[in-house]
């Protein structure tokens, strides 16, 4: 719960991105980007097919190393880290085409998000004993919860390659969330999602912001809701910002609505 939070903690930055530029070859990917979030904030990312919205999030989380720019996460300067250092840092990711292992259980595939946060050593885990064991019934006891909170109790035993579209992002969205993180970062959390899905997946991560107090980054093609649930909205169009601010602002801007909104929205 975030009952305890004080002002000061809602406007702090926990990430800021400054001038950041990548490219790949002759072509530039993300040109001078800058925006920052704050503390318990859902703070979406839009834009047209092949605007740099993926690549920022992979900038985020360590996949690509910007060639300029500097990131700030909690007040720390990063820009050199992996994946699972990122992982450990408290930063977890979704991504726009799923990325599960197919073959396991949605329980198992929920566990390997506490990877980063488990302490025994590899021959502890094979034995099953002692600390190992009292250690992994702690992990299951806090993944549990997580497939109550998501309600997915009665599909916990399947395989994640049987299961739905819609169901299977659900389950990615555990495994996030999962490794505990103080940022999460969603690609597309709501692509090929019906309607009724979709409304699922708007109410959980709004009772993960509230709920856990959980700072959100969302990358989302549906501007409905984008529009409903974000508190503010950065704008990339090939690899510039074009726009930055609360939803009102952004909707109503005329070069964001040129380039992308269109006039009818």
């Amino acid at each position: 719960m975030i009952s305890n939070m004080n002002t000061q903690d809602l406007t702090r930055d926990v990430l800021k991105v400054e001038n950041i530029s990548l490219s790949f070859g002759g072509v530039k990917a993300l040109n001078n980007i800058s925006f920052d979030v704050k503390k318990h904030e859902i703070r979406s990312i839009i834009g047209p097919n092949g605007a740099g919205k993926s690549s920022m999030l992979n900038v985020i989380n360590g996949i690509y190393h910007p060639q300029e720019g500097t990131i700030f996460f909690n007040g720390q300067t990063r820009n050199r880290m992996n994946p699972t250092d990122v992982a450990r840092h408290g930063i977890a990711r979704t991504f726009q085409n799923i990325a599960l292992f197919k073959g396991m259980t949605v329980l198992d595939n929920i566990m390997t998000g506490r990877n980063t946060l488990m302490k025994s050593n590899f021959l502890l885990n094979a034995l099953w004993v002692g600390r190992a064991r009292a250690e992994e019934e702690e992990h299951r006891a806090k993944v549990e919860e997580i497939i109550d909170f998501l309600e997915i109790q009665h599909i916990r035993k399947t395989p994640v390659g049987k299961l739905a579209y819609g169901l299977q992002k659900r389950v990615e969205l555990a495994r996030a969330l999962a490794a505990e993180p103080s940022l999460l970062l969603l690609d597309e959390p709501m692509a090929g999602m019906n309607v009724e899905e979709k409304q699922d997946m708007c109410r959980f991560i709004l009772e993960v912001n509230n709920q856990y107090g959980m700072t959100i980054v969302l990358i989302e093609h549906d501007m409905g809701v984008v529009m409903d649930i974000s508190d503010r909205i950065v704008v990339l169009d090939y690899g510039r910002k074009i726009g930055d601010g609360l939803p009102y602002d952004v909707k109503t801007d005329p070069e964001v609505i040129k380039a992308y909104l269109g006039s009818g929205y």
